[in-house]
């Protein structure tokens, strides 16, 4: 992986996580709290500032996997 991907991840998962707070917030503004705490317990891991930088996040290259299915189909 190059930087400008690994910099493209880094800045998709902020964005993601942004959105969960923001989602989470609202649910709480709604007084829809078990919904609120429901959305939080699934996305505890990414939110949790202890283990955020843990936390892994695992991709793949779209075009790196089919190339790498299709040799291993033609070594057949």
């Amino acid at each position: 992986m190059n930087n400008v991907d690994a910099l493209r991840i880094s800045e998709q998962r902020d964005d993601l996580c942004d959105w969960v707070v923001d989602r989470f917030r609202q649910l709480i503004a709604e007084d829809r709290n078990d919904d609120a705490i429901c959305f939080a317990d699934e996305w505890f891991e990414w939110l949790d500032p202890d283990n955020y930088i843990n936390e892994s996040t695992h991709f793949f290259d779209e075009d790196e996997l089919t190339a790498l299915y299709e040799s291993m189909q033609s070594g057949e």
